[in-house]
This record gives C-alpha cells, sequence and structure tokens, in this order.
C-alpha cells in the first residue's frame, strides 16, 4: 500500500551491472577458513549522485532478494522492484536526494558470486564446494565493492529482515563508513523457533536425491521438491496468523467442493487436503525453485542462523562499543520470525552503550512481509529519520498545546548543561530542541503517537515509539541524568508507577502538572458547582485527557510516603492575584502550573 504523503513516482529504467572485485593475489578470506579467488557483484543503482558522492544509501537485500530493489529493468514495461513503493522521487527514500545502490549478496544467485557460478580453478559450477560464509563475509564483500566504485562513506544503510543483519553488521564492523543505519524487522541472532524452521528446510533440501551433493549442475536434475518444501516451511514465518487466516481462514479449493465421491475418496487414500492455504503455498514453492538456487539457500540461511552478535562479542554492549552511526530500530507488531522484544534488546543495549537509537514498534498484523507489503508508516519513519531531505510531508515541528516560553524557560533553567535528558512524553520535539540548542543536551524522547513520534524524528531528535504507562521496560536503569515529564503525569494510568519507573531509569527528574488546588479553579468548582473548564484544564468534563486530577499538596505527600526527596518547587502564577498568593507563600493557591524538581532517596 502507498501513502498519499508520499508520491509513489519510480525511479525510472534501471541497469543491472556487474563488478568483478580487486582482490588480493592470495584471492578473499573468508573468516571460516575459505578462499574465493575472485568475486563479480552484481548491483543496480538509481537516483541523483552528488559530485562528492555524499548522498549514498546501500541497501542490503533479504535472505532471497536481489539487487533489483526499485525501477524498470531494459525490456519491461512496468516498475518490478522488490521494495518499489519505498524508493523513488518523493518516496521514503527520496531519489531526488540521494543515490542509492543495492547489490546481489554473496552467495546469491542473481549474478554475484554463489555456488552456481563458474570456480575458475575447475572451470566448473562450485557446487559442493563453495566455502561456508558469514554474515561477516558478506558485508566485507559489500565495503570492497562500493569503494571499488570509489564510495567510501554511506549516509545511511538500511535493511530489512536478514538485510537488517546485514545493516548491523556494517555499523559494528566499518562504524566510520556509515551515517545511519536502519534495522528493520530484524534481530542480533534469531530464537530458536526460526533455527527450527530453517533447519527443517535445509534437511528438505539435502535430503533430495536429486541435490546430489550439492553438484546438480549440469546433471538435468535439481532438487525441485526440497527447495519448494524449505521455501513453504520458510513463508509460513512470513505471515502471522492473524494475516494468515484473514486471507484463507479454513476455505476448501473450489475443486474440492464441486468434486465427486470418487475424488473425495481418492484424495483420502492419499492424505491429500485441498484447503486454500495449501494452495497458496503450493504457488509460492513453486515459484520459488523458477528463480533461486538450491544451494544459495543453504549458505545463506546457514550465514543467518550462525550469526549472533553477542555470542561472538561477549554481549550486545561489548558488540555496539564501536558503533559511531545513528540507528533506526524498527520492530512490527505481528512478526513472530524476528519478535518485537529482540528488537527491544538492542534499543536496550544500545542506550547503556549511550549510543544514538530511534525506535519504532509500528502495528503491523499482517506479520514479517510487512515491512516489504505494508509500508504507510514505514515510509514516513525512513524519510524523517534521513537527513537533509526538506520538508516533511506532515509539516514542521510544533509547540505543545498549553505550554509557554516561560514554562520552557523554567524547566530549562533546571537541567545542568551537556546533561543526557529523557523528555516522556515529547510531543513534536520541542522541548527536545530547545535542549540541544540552549543547554548543549543530549535529548531523547518517548512518545506514544506516530505521528509525533516521526515529527520529532524529522528535527532530528533520537524518540522511542512507547507507552510510558507500561513502565519504560526498554530503557535501562540509569541510563539517564534526568528526566522530564511535562504535562503528563495527570493523563497516565498508574502515575505512582510511572514516578518509580521514572526515578529508576533516571538520577533525578523533572515533573510539570496542572494544579488543581490552583485558587480561580476552586472558586469556579465552588461558585458554580460544574467541573472547572479553562487555563491548565480546558478540556469538558467528559472529554478531557486528565484522568488524575491533584494538587501540589497531593503530589508532595505521594513523593513523601514514597521517600522522594523534593528538591526544588517552581510555582507558575496565573496572573497578578496568583502572584500576590505567592509572595504570601500560598502556593498550592497560587501555582497554575508546578514544576516539581525529585530524586530518589539516598
Amino acid at each position: 500500500m502507498s501513502n498519499p504523503s508520499f508520491s509513489g513516482q519510480t525511479v525510472g529504467v534501471v541497469e543491472p551491472q556487474t563488478l568483478a572485485l580487486t582482490l588480493p593475489p592470495d584471492g578473499f578470506r573468508l573468516e571460516q577458513g575459505g578462499v574465493l579467488p575472485a568475486i563479480e557483484v552484481a548491483y543496480e543503482r538509481c537516483g541523483w549522485l552528488a559530485p562528492d558522492k555524499g548522498n549514498v544509501i546501500y541497501i542490503c537485500h533479504a535472505l532471497t532478494g536481489d539487487a533489483h530493489v526499485a525501477g524498470i529493468r531494459p525490456g519491461e514495461s512496468q516498475p518490478s522492484g522488490w521494495w518499489e513503493e519505498m524508493i523513488g522521487p518523493g518516496c521514503g527514500i527520496d531519489t531526488n536526494y540521494y543515490h542509492v545502490i543495492c547489490a546481489n549478496m554473496l552467495g546469491g544467485c542473481k549474478g554475484t558470486t554463489g555456488p552456481s557460478s563458474l570456480n575458475p580453478a575447475t572451470g566448473r559450477p562450485y557446487g559442493s564446494h563453495f566455502p561456508h560464509m558469514t554474515v561477516g563475509d558478506i558485508v566485507a564483500v559489500q565495503r570492497i565493492f562500493l569503494q571499488q566504485l570509489g564510495i567510501e562513506h554511506l549516509t545511511a544503510v538500511i535493511g530489512g529482515s536478514f538485510g537488517g543483519m546485514q545493516a548491523l553488521e556494517w555499523a559494528m564492523r566499518f562504524p566510520e563508513a556509515v551515517g545511519r543505519a536502519m534495522v528493520i524487522a530484524a534481530a542480533p541472532s534469531i530464537h530458536s523457533q526460526a533455527l527450527a524452521f530453517d533447519i527443517l528446510g535445509r534437511q528438505a533440501i539435502v535430503q533430495d536425491p536429486d541435490w546430489q551433493g550439492g553438484d546438480y549442475y549440469g546433471t538435468g536434475r535439481i532438487p525441485e521438491h526440497g527447495l519448494a518444501q524449505a521455501r513453504k516451511l520458510g513463508h509460513i514465518t512470513y505471515l502471522s496468523q492473524q494475516m494468515m487466516t484473514n486471507k484463507f481462514g479454513r476455505e476448501k479449493r473450489p475443486e474440492w467442493l464441486q468434486a465427486d465421491d470418487a475424488f473425495h475418496a481418492e484424495s483420502r487414500r492419499t492424505f491429500r487436503s485441498y484447503f486454500q492455504v495449501e494452495s497458496y503455498l503450493q504457488h509460492q514453492g513453486e515459484k520459488f525453485i523458477e528463480r533461486f538456487d538450491a544451494n544459495s539457500y543453504l549458505h545463506i540461511t546457514h550465514a543467518m542462523d550462525e550469526y549472533d552478535v553477542a555470542e561472538r562479542h561477549g554481549s550486545l554492549e561489548q558488540a555496539f562499543a564501536s558503533i559511531q552511526a545513528r540507528l533506526l530500530i524498527v520492530a512490527l507488531s505481528g512478526d513472530w520470525l524476528f519478535r518485537p522484544e529482540q528488537s527491544a534488546e538492542m534499543v536496550q543495549a544500545l542506550l547503556s552503550s549511550r549510543k544514538r537509537v530511534t525506535y519504532c514498534h509500528l502495528d503491523a498484523p499482517a506479520g514479517h512481509d510487512a515491512f516489504l507489503t505494508h509500508i504507510d508508516e514505514l515510509q514516513a519513519v525512513i524519510h524523517a529519520f534521513l537527513p537533509w531531505v526538506g520538508p516533511h510531508p506532515h509539516g514542521a515541528p510544533a509547540e505543545l498545546a498549553g505550554r509557554t516560553e516561560k514554562e520552557y524557560n523554567a524547566i530549562l533553567a533546571l537541567i545542568p548543561p551537556r546533561s543526557r535528558v529523557l523528555d516522556l512524553g515529547c510531543g513534536d520535539g520541542a522541548l527536545l530542541s530547545r535542549l540541544v540548542e540552549k543547554r548543549a543536551a543530549q535529548g531523547v524522547g518517548v512518545e506514544i503517537d506516530i505521528q509525533r513520534v516521526i515529527r520529532a524524528t524529522n528535527s532530528g531528535h533520537d524518540v522511542l515509539l512507547e507507552d510510558i504507562d507500561d513502565g519504560l521496560a526498554i530503557v535501562p536503569d540509569n541510563a539517564f541524568d534526568v528526566a522530564v515529564l511535562s504535562e503528563t503525569l495527570q493523563v497516565m494510568r498508574r502515575p505512582r508507577f510511572v514516578l518509580q519507573q521514572i526515578l529508576r531509569v533516571a538520577r533525578e527528574a523533572i515533573i510539570t502538572f496542572p494544579n488543581f488546588g490552583y485558587a480561580p479553579i476552586r472558586a469556579q468548582l465552588l461558585l458554580s458547582g460544574r467541573m472547572p473548564k479553562g487555563g491548565p484544564l480546558p478540556f469538558e468534563w467528559y472529554e478531557t485527557p486528565n484522568i488524575h486530577l491533584f494538587t501540589l499538596n497531593d503530589f508532595l505527600e505521594l513523593c513523601r510516603v514514597d521517600g522522594i526527596v523534593v528538591r526544588e518547587i517552581c510555582a507558575l502564577p496565573g496572573g497578578p492575584c496568583s502572584r500576590a498568593l505567592l509572595a504570601l507563600g500560598a502556593r498550592n493557591l497560587a501555582a497554575e502550573r508546578v514544576i516539581v524538581r525529585i530524586a530518589k532517596a539516598t
């Protein structure tokens, strides 16, 4: 589906190209000991290239993808790229600004050296002699390839699924070469259930008699049955249960419903079913054997399964220590191949390592493949995360309603320069912008509304798409110097729990809230007998987002009960009378809004 905010124009005709890499005399040495004497890389490129080559985005394709990420190939009449709606003029990756390159990965079967390529030593396909490879090998070849194109630095490297693993490896392995890395629907290792599907898929291939130990090229027989079975197993993991139910349910194929008793009896004898989902899987298997090589499938899935960042480096924190790029981590709600919890684990480790990271857990009930097929919000997120692409289609960041410049300045005055600040309920990023400008702070926002996350990200801020009420589990202990919760505590379901979590993740916190003990509010309630409306409470009682109305005294009592240290109170009066009351020390009557600096008891 395309997003009406983006143009969806095609990049036009793209020319498939091949580059023979210049390798050392002893060839390219792989991490597990093999050697490739020669490597060719098939690739495509599109979009405007800056004279200094400083606007290049590299796309890492997924498990069975190829270099054709967008555009019309020679001889075609329609665009046919696998990420067509993401890349183009005015799209999420805007080719009016960026030059996009995508290459078939090492071990593939679409033009880059792989098991079906000719071995220079024998003049025959590598087959069983193709060396085992790792994700590190794949990325190292990509780096050599780009350097030989004269590209030393990438504005961004982007990948989904197995491509996301490659993007993560780029950020760790070549930190100086990557400005931004986007890891979409991926993880630092695959979980055991996904491993099980891959293992069964490989067993289906190697147990097919036509595999012939991997040397089936030129024999007139290929392991079609095993490869099709592997694809069927894999495809089950790409769609969520909800998507499978919506598409197929338990519907039968028409030929089964219309068949006679003899047909049904024969089907029962052979245990053949005629559910629609069976027809779908059969179709996926038949399509796959026409376009992919069994040995490539074996090598690539094996490399993916063995990839384990924490095991290789000792921990994710140690692995991420070298990263210099800003990272975007995107999880999909319906994805059970690369689960959102795995993305959250990466974000937590990146925050612990003091790296810049933006995190979006997108609503995508279609499952893992949604990063290819349901990309409305993903387009906007990627567009916003990329630098210097002009005005965002959603508009410039706006001030949050009800917050005044005086309030901003009062909050800023409580934050030491160069602090690491967590802005909870950051909205469009207005406070984060002031923190950077006036306090040289390193700010991270937390926001539940995706459109506000997009706007804040577009302003250059790091934002976590999270529900504060869920407890900030994604944020490590003591990760921040200061946390700011501005005009938000009163809309929380569990304000007491939220305060505890805030003081878990930050040394101190600044809390601002409307004060229900404000004299004009009391007077309005007393005189009219109705819930007040106006000032800090601008909503009708039946429309208000405020679910906990409390006074300054109520807040201070909660701090006393929970052992929270109140370090400073800033009462913001609403007018001359309020200022007079404040001068008399009647803070609870005088304050229209309150700013309180709190800390954990030592």
